[in-house]
């Protein structure tokens, strides 16, 4: 699944291709791309014909465009393989396409193409968040994620250390930071030389936020070059790939020495995934003696 790098990317590609340009026709060829959407596919199309998208939003890996009149917005969906792309109006339909916009300037199309069919798109209202932002209904209980200008550090941290669960498993919790996802997880707690099964309730402050600051640098770093892409399925609206699975230091690269240390990196079993670390630079900490009853 895409996590924050490749969903900024693709919202920049939005807010350059698709903003401020007027619907003319909506086209839905995959009952699944519009399932999110309880009124159904024609309710869709009709209510998406003549509107004008005027923002390109994210929020963590969640993205939306903000319809005119700021009342409701186009939520999409990515799912594992979701892309949406800006293709010339005559080029050849893709495979997997499931829904298509065109627009009143007869310029390139906004398509939304999905090979195993997880993602899809839908009309929300925007409600206020809580803490002076307007986001989709559907992503409302979505923290903000480390980039965003609002994200509050401090009581990150306090929450962090309130979990009691492993470290790595906090940082994947979307209500309490968006936008890591495994591989960032993975990067950003090599950086911090902290095995990803730490105990949060063990973190200092100055800890929790050395590991946010790696989180924010290694997505920073990422979105530079476009993100991360294995293969062709994560791509920016023009089809182009991100490079970053070059500056990748664990992740993925099981057996592979550590760029730190030279030590064989490990691939452990998380939550049905790998969590990939260096077992020397990210030593497991030696579990805490029970109190002595006597």
């Amino acid at each position: 699944m895409p996590e924050l790098p490749e969903v900024e990317v693709v919202r920049r590609g939005l807010a350059d291709h698709v903003v401020g340009r007027r619907i003319t026709t909506a086209q839905i060829s995959h009952p699944r791309a519009a399932r999110r959407h309880v009124a159904g596919a024609a309710d869709l199309v009709a209510r998406l014909t003549g509107r004008t998208p005027v923002a390109a939003s994210r929020r963590g890996k969640y993205l939306w465009l903000v319809l005119d009149g700021r009342e409701d917005a186009l939520v999409a969906h990515l799912g594992m393989s979701g892309q949406l792309l800006v293709r010339p109006a005559g080029a050849p339909d893709e495979p997997h396409l499931h829904a298509r916009l065109r627009f009143a300037d007869g310029g390139p199309e906004l398509r939304f193409v999905d090979q195993r069919t997880f993602g899809g798109i839908a009309l929300e209202p925007l409600v206020d968040d809580g803490a002076g932002g307007r986001v989709p209904a559907a992503v409302a209980h979505i923290a903000r994620d480390p980039l965003d200008p609002a994200f509050d550090e401090a009581a990150f941290v306090r929450a962090l250390r309130r979990r009691r669960t492993e470290v790595k498993r906090a940082l994947l919790d979307q209500s309490l930071v968006s936008g890591i996802g495994n591989i960032y997880a993975d990067e950003a707690l090599w950086r911090s030389r902290m095995h990803w099964a730490t105990p949060t309730e063990r973190l200092t402050p100055a800890r929790t936020r050395a590991l946010l600051g790696h989180a924010r640098d290694v997505m920073r770093e990422a979105l530079e070059v476009g993100g991360t892409s294995f293969d062709a399925l994560y791509v920016d609206v023009t089809g182009e790939r991100g490079y970053f699975a070059r500056e990748l230091a664990v992740y993925g690269r099981q057996g592979l020495p550590c760029p730190r240390c030279g030590t064989p990196l490990h691939r452990d079993a998380f939550a049905g995934r790998s969590s990939y670390r260096c077992p020397r630079c990210q030593r497991r900490a030696p579990a805490r003696r029970p109190a002595d009853s006597r």
